[in-house]
């Protein structure tokens, strides 16, 4: 298995980041629409959740692990 690199990872996060905030964005303009679409509006928070995920995996990957 290859250790991903550092940058690659950080570079990535920022990604998902600038994403997940778009699509916050995105929700919060679509649940203030007069005629939202719930359909729309499900899939976008379920795609929000999984970057969250991924964000966190991501994150918990550049923590370096300490012996005890």
């Amino acid at each position: 298995m290859q250790v991903p690199d550092p940058a690659e990872l950080n570079k990535r996060l920022s990604e998902l980041k600038v994403e997940h905030r778009d699509l916050d964005a995105a929700i919060d303009h679509l649940a203030a629409s007069i005629s939202r679409d719930e359909l729309q509006l499900t899939r976008l928070k379920k795609r929000k959740l999984l970057l969250k995920d991924a964000i966190s995996r991501i994150e918990s990957r550049l923590i370096p692990d300490l012996d005890a």
